[in-house]
């Protein structure tokens, strides 16, 4: 897929799965086992901006990473590091991506049904 734009919505996403996640201080946080999930933030890419997320734990140790605003070009294979403050809690390898703002926007749409214009459309059956 080569989408029209770099801004396109098509390259925008606000959910990821990684593999298990490997932690450096403590495996995993406490808070995260206790609450099952737990904020921080994230990136993908070396010089990037962190993004607020919410990670949440699944029991073979991966994690679902759903972020606050939807991030622009993430591809399975990269790594999402994960911080609190200033503290690097560890990294795992993105391995879904959940769908993309386009994607979102055509399902949500096509979920309002036709709009009464088009209704009015529609022969009578007779």
């Amino acid at each position: 897929f080569k989408a029209p734009s770099t801004d396109h919505p098509a390259l925008y996403r606000d959910l990821l799965r990684t593999n298990r996640v490997h932690w450096i201080a403590e495996e995993p946080p406490a808070e995260l086992v206790r609450e099952k999930m737990m904020e921080c933030h994230f990136r993908f890419r070396h010089q990037m901006a962190l993004v607020p997320c919410v990670l949440t734990l699944n029991q073979d140790g991966s994690v679902w990473v759903t972020l606050v605003k939807p991030a622009r070009a993430i591809t399975p294979g990269q790594f999402a590091v994960f911080y609190k403050g200033d503290e690097c809690l560890g990294s795992g390898k993105i391995v879904r991506i959940g769908p993309s703002m386009y994607t979102m926007q055509q399902s949500k749409n096509r979920e309002e049904g036709p709009k009464k214009e088009e209704i009015d459309k529609i022969e009578p059956v007779t």
